[in-house]
Order: C-alpha cells, then structure tokens, then sequence
C-alpha cells in the first residue's frame, strides 16, 4: 500500500513557475514509477508526465514539453514536477499517481490546485 501527498499547488501569473511535491509513504517506494495527471473543471484526467522507479525514465505530455521537469528522490520518497513559464491552460487540479510500472497507476494523491492567471 501507497499513500500520495501533493503538495506545492498554488496560484501564480502566467509565465512563473511553481513546483509540486508528492511524497509518498512506505518502504517500497523507489520500486514504483511515478506520474503526474491534470484535471481542469468540467474536463477528463490527463496525463502529464511520468517517471520511471529509477529516474532514469522521463515522460511528457506535449503541451508541457520542455517547460515541466519531473524528478525524483528516493531518499525522501518524493517526487517533484518543476513548473516553468505557466499559462493560463494550465490550471488544473495536479494529481500524482503510483503504480508498478510507467502507465499502471495503482495508487492516487488527493490533488493540489493550481492556478494561472493571464
């Protein structure tokens, strides 16, 4: 068992930057891959990036290509999604999700919001 705690959300003007956390309890954690998903109001859960157990591994969403950074830590079971040159399409509850294996996502946070404004 899993539990994910988002944190970092928040608002900001488009073009900053904003840098989510998700910690994750359990000894196990470094055996897991990682990713972020968004939901905008009224709209699907969408991925948006992913990593895998080691770190080696790094995926991305389109839309965020080469302005979000996710990384990891296993000594602090913790992973971290950089948030750079926001814009407004961007607004969105941030979830972060576990699971064995890149694109299995067993476990789920509770979400962070995150805000851009124009």
């Amino acid at each position: 068992q899993v539990q994910l705690v988002e944190s970092g959300g928040g608002l900001v003007q488009a073009g900053g930057s904003l840098r989510l956390s998700c910690a994750a309890s359990g000894r196990t954690f470094s055996s897991y891959a990682m990713g972020w998903f968004r939901q905008a109001p009224g709209k699907e859960r969408k991925f948006v990036a992913a990593i895998s157990w080691s770190g080696g591994s790094t995926y991305y969403a389109d839309s965020v290509k080469g302005r979000f950074t996710l990384s990891r830590d296993n000594a602090k079971n913790t992973v971290y999604l950089q948030m750079n040159s926001l814009k407004p399409e961007d607004t969105a509850v941030y979830y972060c999700a576990a699971g064995e294996r890149v694109g299995v996502n067993s476990y789920w946070g509770q979400g962070t919001q995150v805000t851009v404004s124009s």
